[in-house]
C-alpha cells in the first residue's frame, strides 16, 4: 500500500488535518467554558468557575453550588464519572457528558487517518466526510449541553430557600440573572482551540482538489480572488470593471453659464 511521504504533508490538504488533530487533543487540557458570578452573598468578590470537556470543574465551584442551592438549581450529574464537585441527589443525570473526551480523541484520530490516505481520491473523500462529521459531532454536543442546561433550569427544587423562581436556561454564551445572582458565561481557551481545529479542517476541505503547499498560501491570500468561488470572483470582477469605468477621465465640457458670461468669445 502506498503511503504518503513527508513532503506530501507540506500540502494544505494533508498538513492541516494533522494540526487540527493536535488541537483537538490539546483542547482537553483547557477550559471549554468560564462562568463569572456576582451575588449579594459575596459582595466583595466575583466567583469564577471553569468547566472542561469532561466532568471536571475548577475555581469557586463549592461557593457556586451553595448559591445554586438557594434557587434549587443543581449542576447535572454525569453519573459515569465521579465528579470533583458536590452533586445533589436531585440533580439530573447526563451520562453522555462523560463521552466528551471520547468525541475529541475520536475526531482527532479520524483527522490523522484521513491525512495519511494512500491516494488522492481517498484523501479528498476522507476530507469531505471528516469535515462534515466533525461539524455534526460538535453541533450535537452543543445542542445536547444546551438541552441539559434547559432541563436542569426547568426542574428546580420546590423546597429551595428562595421560592417562586421561574424556570430558566443558562446560556452557553451570555449573561443571565436569577433572583439576586448574575452570571456571565463565556467560551474558554479549549473551545477556541476546538473551533480553530474545525476551521483548519474547513480550509483543508476547500483545497482538497489542489496540491497547494503551505508556502503557496501567502501568495494565494495576496492574490485575493484566486481562492474564491467562481461566482464570488465573477461578481468582484464585475464590480472592479464598474469602478474602472467610473475612474475613466472624461473630456472637459463647457457649461451654458460659462458660454454666456459677459465678455465671453463665441
Amino acid at each position: 500500500m502506498q503511503r504518503p511521504t513527508f513532503d506530501d504533508f507540506r500540502e494544505i490538504r494533508r498538513g492541516l488535518p494533522v494540526i487540527a488533530a493536535l488541537l483537538f487533543v490539546a483542547a482537553l487540557a483547557f477550559p471549554m467554558w468560564r462562568i463569572s458570578v456576582d451575588a449579594v452573598q459575596y459582595p466583595s468578590t466575583t466567583l469564577h468557575v471553569s468547566l472542561y470537556a469532561y466532568p471536571h470543574l475548577t475555581g469557586d465551584f463549592i461557593e457556586m453550588a451553595r448559591l445554586n442551592h438557594y434557587v434549587g438549581f443543581y449542576f447535572p450529574d454525569p453519573v459515569l464519572v465521579e465528579p470533583n464537585f458536590p452533586v445533589e441527589e436531585n440533580a439530573i443525570d447526563v451520562p453522555e457528558w462523560s463521552l466528551g473526551p471520547v468525541a475529541f480523541v475520536g475526531v482527532s484520530l479520524l483527522s490523522v487517518f484521513v491525512a495519511v490516505a494512500p491516494t488522492t481520491e481517498k484523501l479528498k473523500r476522507g476530507l469531505k466526510y471528516q469535515f462534515g462529521g466533525t461539524v455534526l459531532v460538535f453541533t450535537v454536543m452543543l445542542a445536547d449541553i444546551q438541552y441539559r442546561l434547559w432541563q436542569a433550569g426547568h426542574t428546580l427544587d420546590p423546597s429551595a430557600p428562595v421560592m417562586g423562581v421561574d424556570g430558566f436556561t443558562p446560556p452557553l454564551w451570555g449573561q443571565y440573572q436569577v433572583a439576586n445572582i448574575t452570571s456571565v458565561s463565556r467560551f474558554g481557551l479549549g473551545a477556541y482551540m476546538a473551533a480553530t481545529a474545525v476551521g483548519l479542517l474547513a480550509v483543508g476541505y476547500y483545497y482538497r482538489n489542489e496540491s497547494v503547499a503551505f508556502g503557496d498560501l501567502p501568495a494565494r491570500l495576496r492574490s485575493g480572488l484566486t481562492g474564491l468561488p467562481d461566482a464570488v470572483r465573477d461578481r468582484l470582477g464585475r464590480d472592479g470593471e464598474a469602478d474602472d469605468d467610473d475612474d475613466t477621465p472624461h473630456s472637459p465640457t463647457t457649461t451654458t453659464a460659462e458660454t454666456q458670461r459677459p465678455g465671453a468669445r463665441p
